[in-house]
């Protein structure tokens, strides 16, 4: 029995590598673990969203700054995952920026939301009504007293008697853009951008009373008067979104005695032994009160405490829709962001642009493999020929080693792909003209073939070697479509050595070089 050369089992590994990761690609109904191996479309393929987000890390140390980063980006990541999006890519670009490239993505905003909203969950008592009342007159108090520093409310200071200039007449300033129902305070859609303005100024949050804030209650998509409630809570929660262990979205049933769930999307909370105790009891010790569930410093709903509660479980139920549900269980499940986010820019690539950059992309690619092809065949004649089917399948190991790491091919890529194309043959080139040189000086083929081998194979290396050099450089300094440039094109350099130098040689010795032939093909 014939022992296999050790060239010949490279050449099977090789092919078998190339053909598992392909093959997804080509052949239909395969098993899902092997299925799930399909090569990746990066967003200016296949269309989608791009969001570059600053992570802001002023008041966090040189440590906790790059911890914060990177933390966040897996927070991202999970997220993300969570959401939907088949094949994300998330990176960091410099000390504080994420590049978010969501390809196939058909909900921009809701994407969006989901990344940037930090998820601060408080469960806090709101106040009672005698309380709440107190809390608005003092706060009209300390701003009548202090009104240069709100420009704002400034010319909504009316006085009774118009020659009466005295802040005496002028209590209501802050309560009185609020209308009362039931006990709650109305903001009015005409005075909601005012109100939120002024819960975001700094200042203002220094004439609440202390132990005290105020929040507003989330928009009412149902509804088109955008007129919104305002809640005085106690400033200390009772407990926050870290004893909260699950969180899922449901439906209620539409037999439901709860307006609240009826029907409607609501979220189940599950609470680990800390939050379930802490729970247990504010609900003992407030019994008849509402107790406000609060997600970023905005009320979401305000449920009427009627007995102890105790397991660890509560519901969100509010004002929004299922998409909305779903996204708020997501961002719950994963946790808070450790620093806040702001978008830098976002850019949203259409499936059209993406379709024609592969259309283009491929048009490119076989016109470059049919000019090299051609070349080769003319040129080199049977030895072109051996050449030419070594590049296809160099082609095919780039495809199934993109799709066997992960990487996302991208338009660059492509390109990556169209130069190695080029260079893949280059190394043929160098052999094939030192064997032409060993022809020339009276030498047999198999003679001929050993001899250029040897003397071009390290002029080979030299080339590639300083190539993949560059190609590391480019990857670790390199952005997003750089680096897909940069890997395509080591994995290109990579194919390309191993067909010339393996492949090429293994088929001329299997077909060639055989019997004592006088003459070669070349």
């Amino acid at each position: 029995m014939k022992k296999i050369s050790w060239r010949s089992l490279a050449i099977i590994i090789f092919l078998c590598v190339t053909a598992f990761y392909l093959a997804p690609l080509a052949i239909p109904n395969l098993p899902q673990w092997w299925a799930e191996k399909t090569l990746k479309l990066g967003l200016d393929l296949k269309g989608g969203m791009q969001i570059l987000l600053e992570v802001d890390t002023s008041e966090l140390g040189a440590s906790d700054a790059k911890s914060a980063v990177d933390q966040n980006i897996k927070i991202i990541r999970d997220r993300i995952d969570k959401f939907g999006v088949a094949e994300p890519s998330i990176q960091k670009i410099g000390e504080d920026r994420i590049l978010v490239q969501l390809p196939g993505l058909a909900d921009y905003s809701g994407a969006e939301n989901l990344i940037k909203q930090t998820a601060m969950l408080e469960f806090k008592l709101v106040a009672d009504p005698v309380t709440a009342d107190q809390v608005m007159q003092s706060i009209d108090a300390n701003i009548s007293a202090n009104i240069a520093f709100f420009p704002s409310l400034q010319d909504r200071m009316k006085p009774l008697n118009p020659a009466d200039t005295t802040a005496a007449n002028t209590q209501s300033v802050f309560s009185g853009l609020f209308t009362r129902d039931a006990g709650d305070f109305v903001v009015q859609w005409d005075v909601v951008p005012l109100v939120r303005e002024l819960l975001a100024d700094t200042l203002f949050a220094q004439v609440v009373r202390s132990g005290y804030q105020l929040a507003l209650d989330k928009p009412d998509p149902t509804t088109t008067r955008g007129e919104r409630r305002i809640y005085v809570l106690q400033a200390n929660p009772e407990l926050t979104g870290g004893e909260i262990s699950k969180a899922k979205m449901e439906y209620g049933s539409p037999n439901s005695t709860d307006p609240n769930v009826a029907n409607k999307p609501y979220i189940s909370l599950e609470m680990n032994n800390d939050g379930a105790r802490k729970f247990e009891t504010a609900t003992s010790n407030n019994v008849d009160r509402r107790l406000a569930i609060v997600l970023d410093n905005i009320v979401y709903s305000v449920p009427l405490i009627r007995e102890r509660i105790s397991g660890g479980r509560a519901q969100i139920t509010g004002k929004f829709s299922a998409e909305e549900a779903h996204e708020l269980s997501i961002v719950l499940n994963t946790g808070n962001l450790k620093a806040p986010i702001k978008p830098i820019s976002t850019v949203i690539v259409g499936a059209t642009l993406g379709s024609d950059s592969i259309k283009s992309g491929k048009m490119a690619g076989i016109i470059g493999l049919v000019a090299v092809v051609i070349f080769m065949l003319i040129y080199y004649k049977a030895s072109g020929f051996i050449a030419d089917i070594a590049l296809f399948f160099n082609i095919g190991f780039i495809l199934a080693m993109l799709t066997a790491f992960g990487a996302t091919l991208t338009l660059p890529g492509i390109a990556g792909i169209i130069l190695t194309i080029g260079m893949a043959v280059d190394a043929n080139v160098l052999i094939y003209e030192r064997i032409r040189e060993e022809l020339a000086a009276g030498k047999t083929p198999r003679s001929a073939v050993d001899a250029g081998y040897k003397r071009a194979v390290v002029t080979i290396w030299d080339a590639n070697i300083t190539t993949l050099i560059a190609a590391a450089v480019l990857y670790n300094f390199g952005t997003g479509p750089v680096r897909g440039f940069a890997v395509t094109l080591a994995i290109g350099i990579i194919g390309s050595m191993f067909t010339a130098i393996v492949m090429v040689r293994g088929i001329m010795e299997t077909f060639v070089l055989t019997g004592t032939k006088k003459t070669m093909s070349i």
